[in-house]
């Protein structure tokens, strides 16, 4: 390739860039302002659920039971510990925008080429670009020597662009980024192929990545619902415990005289009712709902967004690279008439001229490409084709005539070691190679209707030809050699296998699946159908969005499936406009241009193989695998950890209003009192474990991913949940109370009748465990589905419960007296009986709400 002519170019003096540098500031974006790791603290410390689950901590340090004190503590440590760390990683965006674009450049300066760091570049330094170099800044080309620049970082598409030197008739205004034939460069992208000299026009915070990372910088992402439902559910129970327990303890000393015992009667009905288990249920629901998801090679950044992707409606993806491998292959080719699908196990499917096609192809290749289709040929070798006689492993290169602007063809001739002549091979845009192979009208129409034909099926083109020449010297121009057409290529860019499974799965789950690509309306309409997206509303194009206003696209986007040549600002459009019409949107992506979208998004999904560290750092979810299979997965694990979520704070709320109600109702009534603290504690070591882990490890329920999207404005809890759940805990406290009644009205001594009664609520607490487990299925249908954590806590309550009864010291400490056999079938019976009611109701299919069905 021959090298640029730059001898009289000077560019700017070292004095001018230094005072350039001062103006307008290093080649980099800009890091705003940082919050330090004290700050996050204190921020996340004045959230409600942190400061209840402090209070519950304190109370048990007040009442002097330090190891529950600390547990809570603990959980406050570690709750704070990983706030503080998903906060930190989300600042690293523009840390990974500004080290992508800031590589080392080849600068002239005072005459004298010299590689100085990206981040000293200034506008009006004259940069050269090679093969292989990130281009460091936004710039025009004064010269270009067949340039190709791989612009996917900014456009999302794999096949490279073609650029050429400016001619002065475009200078004043920048075109956007992709596009044949434009002269101007930008900012991150790669040269894959050529030599160019590059006027810069715009640094940092200027440049077209530079405009991508403001906008990152101001989008923010909303809190969930489900934060907020809790934090409100947390408050109203919080203040109405309070003003519960300071009526406790009025009513206490005065009626009885006693303030102190007063005093912890009220503390007692604190502890049953603060409800310290939500801000827990959710922290270790959602932390290992996010191991549990990283299995299945989806890395949860954003650990809200768990639970929000249960609820996703609308999935927009990015064609290349997401439901693309973003890789150019082979796919056709077509020679005498005949068109041959290339299959790299079988090369007998291709007739004798293509396998001349793809030999003379493979011939015009360099030896080291860049470029995607090159490399794509290249590979034809790996497979069946390439051990095969027309692969010739050793022939000689004599010399390369590379692409042109003025004709988008290169050849490359070659001498067998016992030829006596050159063998030339050609291949370019199939229009070029006719004008090589001096085609006819007729042919050349004829060739025009096969390429049409090729592009309709989304695939690339490529023409080849070839010639032969004597020994004698090699001419100086292409068109000097008597070429022969042989045929085309076609290359595409392939569906991943798993894609169109994965569409289909969405769709059942009530799903949409909206495709947003910067190609052609042609592929993307083509990908579409490979990948059974139904396109109802027609192909979308970015100018035609450009024209639309806010409600005119909100209206079109409530339909439609497919949006092509689309650019950056317009996906972050699609997406708000989505969000405006009521969709819980997901987004895929894995270039720098995805960023602003995908942390708009309800979830940002990012690719981690093939994606940018921009992508990655802004999105909630990262898959590892680039599969698009696992966002099927990670959908389903989301909806069951909500299903569970849900399950748990049922559990939760049905549990406490026996413990409340026992505590509360001796006390206005001036019976002996039954729950005392230690009681309290020894029911949390039940119910700490059980909704935090037993819950947690259930399986999904069957109909999981064949119900639709549960509603963005649906809570955690509906009003029928609500009222089931209150329902159960009051059917048990009625039980457990008419059980305590019949105790004193025995005449039993008062640690006799704490001891019934509370074994009582033991047993129904367990059973109230067994109940919830499914809100579909029977106790005896659920029991057949095992779950270790269960059965753990079961065998624990259980050894637990007859060491308090039966050890001597232990009936002191809980101020029990030894059960008789008789008592202790009451108490099961009463437990079993509590919860009897409500699996009639689910056997007879009444007690299922809309959402769990």
């Amino acid at each position: 390739m021959p090298s640029l002519d730059i001898s009289g170019i000077t560019g700017l003096t070292a004095s001018f860039a230094e005072e350039q540098l001062k103006t307008e500031g290093y080649n980099e974006l800009p890091s705003g302002s940082h919050r330090g790791i004290l700050r996050i603290v204190l921020e996340v410390i004045h959230e409600p659920m942190f400061l209840l689950l402090v209070a519950a901590g304190l109370i048990y340090f007040v009442l002097g039971d330090l190891s529950e004190g600390l547990m809570l503590m603990s959980f406050v440590v570690l709750v704070i510990g990983i706030t503080v760390y998903q906060e930190r990683k989300t600042e690293r965006a523009l840390e990974a925008l500004r080290n992508l674009a800031s590589p080392r450049a080849l600068v002239i300066r005072d005459g004298v080429q010299q590689r100085i760091p990206g981040r000293e570049v200034v506008a009006g330094d004259m940069v050269i670009l090679c093969e292989g170099d990130r281009v460091p800044a936004d710039g025009t080309l004064m010269m270009a020597n067949n340039v190709l620049v791989d612009e996917s970082l900014l456009t999302g598409e794999s096949v490279p662009v073609r650029k050429i030197a400016d001619t002065g008739e475009r200078a004043a205004a920048a075109g956007r980024p992709g596009g044949d034939d434009q002269p101007f460069v930008y900012s991150g992208t790669l040269v894959v192929s050529g030599q160019g000299l590059v006027q810069v026009r715009a640094t940092g915070a200027r440049t077209e990545m530079g405009k991508i990372g403001l906008v990152l910088r101001t989008v923010e992402r909303s809190e969930t619902r489900l934060r907020r439902e809790i934090d409100r559910i947390v408050r109203v129970i919080a203040l109405a415990g309070t003003a519960l327990c300071a009526v406790i303890v009025i009513v206490y000393g005065l009626t009885r005289g006693n303030w102190i015992e007063g005093f912890l009667a009220g503390i007692t009905l604190a502890m049953a009712i603060l409800p310290e288990e939500f801000p827990v249920i959710l922290t270790v629901f959602l932390a290992l709902g996010a191991w549990r998801i990283s299995r299945r090679s989806v890395l949860t950044r954003q650990i809200p967004a768990i639970e929000t992707l249960g609820s996703a409606t609308v999935l927009c993806v990015d064609k290349t690279g997401t439901l693309t491998e973003n890789r150019m292959s082979v796919a056709q080719l077509y020679a005498n008439g005949e068109l041959c699908d290339y299959n790299p196990s079988d090369h007998r499917m291709l007739t004798e001229s293509c396998h001349e096609v793809a030999e003379y192809a493979i011939l015009a290749c360099k030896k080291d490409p860049f470029d995607p289709m090159e490399k794509a040929l290249l590979q034809l070798k790996d497979g069946a084709f390439g051990k095969t006689e027309h692969i010739h492993a050793d022939w000689i290169l004599v010399q390369e005539y590379p692409l042109s602007p003025g004709l988008l063809a290169m050849s490359n001739v070659w001498r067998s070691p016992d030829g006596d002549r050159f063998v030339i091979a050609a291949k370019g845009a199939p229009e070029a190679i006719a004008d090589l192979c001096h085609l006819d009208t007729t042919a050349i129409q004829e060739l025009a209707g096969r390429v049409d034909g090729m592009a309709s099926s989304g695939l690339r083109v490529l023409g080849v030809a070839r010639a032969s020449f004597s020994l004698a010297g090699l001419p100086t121009q292409q068109h000097d050699f008597a070429f022969s057409f042989i045929g085309l290529i076609g290359f595409a860019d392939p569906v991943r296998p798993q894609v169109p499974d994965a569409v289909r799965e969405c769709e059942a789950a009530g799903i949409r699946v909206i495709m947003i690509t910067g190609d052609y309306p042609q592929t993307a309409a083509n990908i579409a159908r490979q990948i059974g997206l139904k396109d109802r509303a027609g192909c979308i194009t970015g100018p035609e969005i450009d024209v639309m206003d806010d409600k005119t696209l909100q209206a079109r986007i409530r339909s439609a499936s497919v949006f092509a040549r689309v650019v950056p600002e317009q996906k972050l459009r699609i997406v708000n406009a989505l969000k405006t019409t009521g969709e819980v949107v997901a987004m895929t992506g894995d270039g720098v241009n995805d960023a602003p979208a995908l942390k708009s998004a309800d979830i940002g999904i990012a690719m981690g193989g093939r994606g940018t560290d921009v992508a990655r750092e802004a999105s909630s979810l990262v898959l590892l695998d680039d599969n698009f299979i696992s966002i099927v997965a990670a959908v389903r694990l989301g909806r069951r950890i909500f299903d569970n979520l849900k399950k748990a704070m049922a559990y939760v709320i049905s549990v406490h209003a026996p413990i409340a109600g026992m505590s509360l109702i001796p006390v206005l009534f001036g019976l002996p009192l039954v729950l005392l603290p230690v009681h309290i504690v020894f029911l949390e070591l039940i119910i700490d474990p059980t909704c935090s882990i037993v819950f947690e490890s259930e399986k999904e329920e069957p109909d999981i991913m064949n119900r639709p999207p549960r509603h963005r404005d649906k809570g955690l809890f509906t009003r029928r949940t609500l009222v089931l759940s209150l329902l159960q805990g009051f059917v048990v406290l009625a039980v457990v109370f008419a059980i305590y009644l019949g105790a004193l009205s025995r005449g039993l001594a008062e640690s006799e009748v704490r001891a019934i009664t509370f074994t009582t609520i033991v047993v129904a607490n367990l059973c109230l465990i067994l109940t919830n487990r499914s809100w579909t299925e029977t106790i005896w249908v659920s029991l057949r589905s095992p779950n270790r954590a269960l059965a753990v806590v079961f065998v624990l309550t259980a050894i637990c419960l007859l060491l308090v009864l039966f050890v001597p010291a232990l009936q002191e400490l809980f101020r029990f007296s030894p059960l008789s056999l008789a008592d202790m079938g009451i108490c099961v019976a009463g437990g079993i009986i509590s919860v009897l009611w409500f699996e009639l109701l689910k056997y007879a299919g009444r007690a299922l709400p809309p959402e769990l069905r």
